[in-house]
């Protein structure tokens, strides 16, 4: 005789409740109740509101800005998760912050990365479920299962309708031409990049690029944007080198202050990107902000119900 499904139960952080109820929405579950609030001093308090012994419980939250609180509110849900008796937790990190810090490139540095999986395992994680790492090798320094979801399908579908004649996908850096590279093959454009030098930590400079861009729309593509200084300077020299519109497609827009007017005074015809965090407006700028609530919603239920979220990744063909 088989034991019965435990019962599903969703709950999130304050880093992004428009999407957990969305997703939420989408799978068709109500939204777990959970307090969360501060005390004077700042320190975070938790209260779930409600009985999950041995319920199969979801955490949503982003660790998008501000990134420290809103990892230590995850760490906190999940041991007042573990400590009330949940039969699995799963992180559901639509944005996962601190990937960038993946390895030791200079003498005396941390691997943040891997700090924070540790911490995540520790608090009492049985899994986690996000999208689009900055570094897939992020998946390695966990040592519980990572899904590892991709917006691409939910971008290439928009852009599809907005990219309708010749049109080139662009990397904006050189990690990144693996990704270019998908799109290019999925859009059937032609693939070029542009290599770039780092100045300080918010400001890049766009040395040469590689490939033709004239004559021809094209898409930048990149995983994270926070200060817009790579995407911008890139689309000034594509513009430069006789590109027609220049459009920009990123999983996480985290803006930051100095990304507004780099945005707003940019070459960059349109902004694509995910509410995997919450994206602030751009007065006088076009960014189209796509809801990835039905992508992370399913891959909720195929973990909850043991089942493959490998067709996830696959992208519809053009006559679909």
């Amino acid at each position: 005789m088989y034991a019965l499904q435990p019962e599903l139960k969703v709950f999130t952080g304050s880093a992004n409740h428009d999407l957990a109820q969305k997703i939420c929405d989408a799978i068709g579950t109500p939204l777990g109740q959970a307090t969360i609030s501060s005390f004077p001093d700042g320190e975070t308090y938790v209260r779930i509101e409600e009985n999950i012994r041995g319920r199969d419980v979801f955490i949503i939250q982003p660790t998008c800005p501000p990134t420290n609180q809103h990892l230590m509110e995850l760490l906190i849900l999940v041991d007042a998760a573990r400590r009330a008796s949940a039969d699995r937790i799963t992180a559901v990190i639509p944005f996962f912050g601190y990937a960038r810090q993946d390895r030791k490139d200079q003498p005396r540095v941390p691997i943040t990365a891997k700090l924070v999986a540790n911490l995540l395992h520790a608090a009492g994680v049985s899994r986690v479920l996000t999208m689009d790492l900055h570094a897939q090798q992020v998946q390695g320094f966990f040592d519980i299962p990572v899904d590892h979801l991709y917006s691409m399908p939910v971008l290439i579908k928009y852009m599809r309708t907005r990219l309708t004649g010749k049109t080139v996908v662009v990397s904006p850096d050189l990690g990144g031409l693996k990704m270019a590279s998908a799109y290019s093959q999925a859009l059937g454009a032609n693939l070029a990049i542009v290599a770039k030098q780092r100045k300080t930590a918010t400001e890049t400079e766009a040395l040469y690029a590689i490939g033709d861009v004239e004559g021809s729309d094209v898409l930048l593509v990149d995983d994270l944007t926070e200060t817009a200084g790579t995407l911008t300077s890139a689309a000034r020299m594509l513009k430069a080198r006789g590109a027609l519109k220049v459009y920009a497609a990123v999983a996480h827009a985290v803006l930051v202050d100095i990304a507004i007017p780099r945005l707003q005074n940019s070459e960059i015809e349109e902004l694509i990107t995910t509410n995997s965090t919450p994206v602030r407006a751009v007065e006088g700028f076009k960014t189209t902000v796509l809801c990835v609530s039905e992508l992370l919603g399913e891959g909720i239920k195929r973990i909850h119900n043991d089942e493959s979220v490998s067709s996830l990744f696959k992208i519809e063909n053009n006559s679909n």
